[in-house]
């Protein structure tokens, strides 16, 4: 035991005060041990303790005692023991043991830093945020971000009472990353950053931009997510996956989102949509799930399009880790997932990125080119490398450490042209003086690169709803490297075109045609998504025209039509079973309408429309491929008949497809085919099996000698009302 350490010199006014304030923006100067003339001194800031020993942390040996000074929570006093030490903190009615945190040296690397400016650092999450880690034997949490402007940043959170004076961080200039490691703080503690701008100005208490978990909405709080890996058992999948992706695979995608899916007892949470959606899918056929956006956000009604957690699953449905068992108990169902993910826009809310540091640090300031008016967010500024790396990071997150196989990247044309849905007089031109924004070409072709290069197999898909070329092209032949695009032009079109009247289809069949000049310009996905049953546009049931009857008969042709057509298939919830009522996110599908048969057969059909694709190569194969499609008959705008035949190469039996739109039968229509032999009939929109009227070919067709459409021989087929037939070559 030692006498009690002499008295130091006072810490100087200033210095005092701003720790007492919580504007001192360089605590290691003053805090932890400090060689002085007088010898070394140990200092803590610790408002409301009553006492402070220091203990040799080997032995726990007293090895001195600080006194009290001014402000309140100054402790100070010389200890020549050179040692680890612990602080011995008496509180009223407790008493606590742990290390300095300003007795722990830097604790980023310089590579690290260097990378994170240039943005290249792709595993982001590792260095900044909350990582429970090890220092020097003892354990805790370091807690990194960035905000360079900020004259001081502090962690708070449970740990000390949400204190703002008690954790100031080290700044790490030129980086302009603060940082500072908590001892003996492990996963699950609750924290925030506190940070004063540049002129002194304390900002809202912030989330952290990098957290891997957060509080369950409406809290707001960032949670130390727990260091170990995700426990993994889908290797098969993952060394497979690259051909199940790839331009001749059949993709077909269910897109859900997880809250109003189902209700289900307890609530809905990873774990019980695995349960419950996961056989769904399978049973349905489909081959991917895809989900509306599950990074963290604070509005629900939003459905995850404004995030403000790039980083971290919604805590709505549960842990990080429940979401990486969700995506493992995919992966061994045989069922892929994709992730919608939003690098375009953020919302305004105080906690989150806007005025991070109280400038526009992840934004533009000039809100000509920093916000969206449309939606009320902020636009991230893609030419700083910090901005471009953090979103490149956040992609990688979840490939990476999730193993989700596909991000669906949003509102892509947004982020394309800086006039997007601007005034004339509302947009700054790019340095060219033009209209698009180069900066967010160069952040998506790195993206898109990037992601090819580390995540093999993964498909990075946009939503792009004008004619940008070379959406698909890769990056290397200046294109933006994306793997797929949605095909926004074939969704307005084809419902354009069922949703009129049949008597007045004849004048709009170009509106199914079209489509088919641009199908291989770029490596498509159909998409009728939720944005098309919602805001008022109904149902996809109540878009169709006529009586109950006609109803689901046009739906029936037009998903037997969609499903045959090149390009892959993304189909929203409740569409499988004739969803009566437009979607609304605080419901679920109503179930209760499998209990009639037509909306029963809907679901059959799906199922039945899944089988197909993926077992017959021709629909398939080429869905990118010009060699795939051939008009049989294109120009029947009378009889609002389309024909084509379907091709997968020379192993694969073509499939003609012939879909009548009017609620007229067409009997012994003459249809030229390139085979001679009999054309099995693989599926029938109009079967009773799926609600229809059960009109069909009795199974079979044989060609006879009748020239037609250019061939040398024909087949005369019945064509049922508002129905989609599908007929296999036999070998």
């Amino acid at each position: 035991m030692t006498s009690p350490a002499p008295a130091t010199r006072p810490l100087a006014r200033e210095e005092a005060d701003a720790l007492a304030y919580a504007r001192h923006g360089d605590p290691f100067k003053v805090l932890g041990p400090q060689d002085t003339p007088a010898g070394r001194v140990i200092r803590t800031f610790l408002p409301g303790a009553t006492k402070v020993e220091v203990l040799r942390r080997k032995d726990r040996a007293r090895i001195g005692t600080l006194e009290r000074g001014e402000p309140d929570g100054l402790f100070e006093g010389i200890v020549n023991d050179r040692a680890p030490y612990l602080l011995q903190i008496t509180w009223p009615g407790a008493v606590q043991e742990t290390e300095d945190p300003y007795s722990f040296g830097p604790q980023l690397g310089e590579l690290d830093l260097h990378l994170f400016n240039e943005g290249r650092h792709f595993e982001m999450a590792r260095a900044l945020g909350a990582n429970a880690t090890t220092v020097d034997g003892v354990t805790g949490v370091r807690f990194a971000v960035w905000a360079p402007n900020a004259s001081r940043v502090a962690v708070i959170g449970d740990f000390n009472a949400w204190d703002t004076r008690r954790h100031p961080m080290r700044l790490r200039f030129p980086a302009g990353v603060w940082e500072l490691f908590v001892p003996r703080l492990g996963s699950g503690a609750r924290y925030k950053f506190d940070i004063v701008g540049r002129n002194g100005e304390r900002l809202p208490q912030k989330a952290d931009p990098v957290a891997q978990q957060a509080e369950k909405p409406p809290q707001t709080a960032s949670i130390v997510a727990a260091p170990e890996p995700p426990a993994w058992s889908d290797a098969k999948w993952m060394a497979g996956r690259a051909a199940r992706h790839a331009p001749d695979a059949p993709i077909s995608i269910y897109e859900v989102h997880l809250a109003s899916w189902m209700h289900m007892d307890g609530g809905v949470s990873w774990d019980s949509a695995a349960d419950k959606l996961i056989p769904y899918v399978v049973d349905m056929g489909f081959t991917h799930l895809e989900l509306l956006p599950i990074t963290e956000h604070p509005f629900g009604g939003s459905w995850g399009y404004q995030p403000l957690g790039l980083f971290a699953p919604t805590g709505r449905y549960g842990s990080p880790d429940a979401f990486a068992r969700f995506v493992d108990r995919l992966h061994n169902a045989g069922i892929g997932i994709i992730l919608d993910w939003v690098p375009a826009h953020f919302p305004t809310d105080s906690h989150g990125l806007a005025r991070f540091d109280g400038t526009a640090l992840y934004e533009h300031l000039d809100p000509r080119e920093g916000f969206h008016h449309d939606w009320n967010t902020f636009i991230y500024n893609f030419g700083r490398r910090e901005v471009q790396g953090f979103l490149v990071a956040s992609a990688l997150h979840w490939l990476e450490h999730f193993h989700v196989d596909g991000l669906r990247v949003d509102a892509v044309a947004s982020m394309l042209y800086r006039d997007y849905s601007r005034p004339a007089n509302d947009w700054v031109p790019n340095i060219h003086g033009g209209r698009e924004h180069l900066e967010a070409v160069g952040f998506l072709q790195h993206l898109n690169a990037v992601v090819a290069e580390r995540c093999p197999g993964a498909m990075v898909i946009a939503e792009e709803s004008t004619a940008w070329p070379g959406v698909t092209r890769p990056v290397a032949d200046q294109g933006l490297g994306f793997s797929y695009k949605w095909n926004m032009g074939w969704m307005h079109d084809s419902l354009q075109y069922i949703e009129r009247d049949p008597i007045h289809r004849a004048w709009h069949h170009s509106e199914i045609t079209f489509g088919l000049l641009y199908a291989f310009s770029e490596r498509f996905i159909l998409p009728i998504s939720h944005d098309e049953v919602v805001h008022g546009k109904g149902s996809l049931l109540a878009k169709m025209p006529g009586d109950r009857w006609q109803k689901f008969a046009n739906l029936r042709a037009y998903l037997g039509f969609m499903w045959t057509h090149p390009g892959k298939k993304l189909l929203f919830m409740g569409s499988e079973i004739a969803q009566e009522r437009e979607w609304n996110h605080d419901g679920e599908i109503d179930w209760h309408l499998l209990g009639d048969p037509a909306h029963a057969g809907i679901q059959r059909l799906v199922r039945d429309l899944n089988r197909v694709y993926a077992s017959e190569p021709a629909l398939h194969a080429r869905d990118t491929e010009g060699t795939g499609f051939r008009w049989i008959v294109g120009d029947d705008a009378a009889n609002s008949v389309f024909v084509y035949l379907r091709t997968g190469g020379k192993e694969a039996a073509p499939v003609l497809v012939a879909c009548n739109m009017t609620p007229a039968p067409r009997h012994n229509y003459r249809i030229g085919v390139p085979q001679a032999g009999a054309w099995r009939e693989i599926a029938n929109s109009d079967s009773q099996f799926y609600g229809g009227s059960n009109m069909g070919n009795q199974g079979v067709v044989r060609t006879t000698g009748d020239p037609s459409h250019g061939e040398h021989q024909s087949i005369e087929i019945t064509l049922p009302p508002l129905s989609t037939i599908l007929l296999r070559a036999e070998a």
